[in-house]
């Protein structure tokens, strides 16, 4: 059996550069050759650099293209139209040309891409003109779609019905910031007295949540989730051994407050926030994140007022026996994320 020869790639990059119009798309997508005649079955790559030759090859490159590229604004897939197709011999590269009509300026365009998936290593550039703006992101294998918020109104309101439902999807579904809270709750107290609380926790995360997802302060996840951890165990110890009457509910939800804002800033990053929309995402993020907590709060509340309403006895019962709850999930995380951060089997 006789070896292939292996011939190495001499640039595993594309380039996409779309241009925002009030009722169109205009963008480009210029490809290295060698890339191209692999994927159009062309033996000799150097033909695609003779101006007749590409010319003939403008509907294959945009038919490969067709799947691989999709442009969507404000959540609907747009058509392309695909026109010339010019040679680039500085770059040994060929640049196709794509049009996309809209009905007005769009909030959101997002890009996914994925133009030639046969080389796990090539990467797809990415720039997005917005008037005088310009944002750019790299797409591979493992990240193969970018969401734009444009800087206009309707850029603004489409930040915030992304980030604000994220917000309270977060609070709901992450059972130890949940758990924090209900162990706050637990004491039960007047309205004012559980508004300080909410108020303290939310004042704290939202210094902490700004300053890591704007990456000005990043302490390691490994550091972060213990920490969340031992706080819930911290605020099911206070319960039981409050006494006299004592309420510092409140100044343990600002200081833990400052803990459980970056791990909010873990989950926001991840979401890849808008560059041009910082302030946006952020805000909304934490007004959805509050929506969450007050609808904790007003359940769980409403649910102990009325226990303690029918019997004094059962509402001790129920705080000594939530606060033991509250310390052994603590400590179950807090040995989790300590010594079996992979999860234990």
């Amino acid at each position: 059996m006789s070896a292939k020869p292996a011939y190495a790639h001499p640039a595993p990059f594309s380039y996409v550069d779309l241009r925002l119009q009030h009722d169109a798309i205009e963008g480009t997508v210029v490809a290295h050759i060698f890339d191209v005649a692999h994927d159009l079955n062309i033996s000799d790559s150097e033909r695609l650099l003779d101006p007749a030759f590409a010319s003939q090859q403008s509907r294959a490159l945009a038919a490969l293209f067709g799947p691989r590229l999709s442009v969507a604004a404000d959540g609907r897939r747009l058509d392309p139209e695909w026109s010339t197709l010019d040679v680039i011999p500085d770059r040994q590269s060929v640049r196709l040309h794509v049009g996309y009509r809209i009905a007005a300026a769009p909030g959101t365009v997002t890009v996914d891409a994925l133009l030639f998936p046969y080389d796990p290593a090539h990467q797809t550039f990415l720039n997005i003109y917005d008037g005088d703006a310009l944002t750019q992101a790299i797409l591979d294998g493992g990240r193969t779609r970018f969401e734009y918020f444009a800087g206009t109104r309707q850029g603004a309101f489409a930040v915030v019905r992304k980030f604000l439902p994220a917000g309270i999807h977060h609070i709901l579904i992450g059972p130890d910031h949940l758990l924090f809270l209900v162990g706050l709750l637990l004491l039960g107290g007047t309205v004012r007295q559980l508004a300080m609380v909410v108020t303290a926790f939310t004042v704290a995360h939202s210094i902490t949540l700004s300053l890591a997802a704007l990456n000005l302060v990043t302490p390691p996840a490994r550091i972060i989730e213990p920490a969340i951890a031992l706080s819930i165990v911290y605020v099911g110890a206070d319960n039981l051994l409050v006494r006299g009457g004592r309420d510092v509910r409140a100044w343990i939800a600002f200081t833990f407050g400052f803990i459980h804002g970056f791990g909010f800033a873990n989950v926001l990053r991840e979401m890849d926030l808008p560059s041009r929309a910082l302030g946006w995402s952020l805000f909304s993020f934490n007004v959805g994140v509050e929506i969450g907590q007050l609808l904790v709060v007003v359940v769980v509340a409403s649910v102990l007022t009325a226990l303690r309403t029918r019997s004094e006895a059962a509402g001790r019962q129920l705080v000594f026996a939530g606060s033991l709850v509250v310390i052994a999930a603590g400590t179950f995380w807090f040995i989790q994320r300590v010594f079996f951060p992979a999860g234990i089997s």
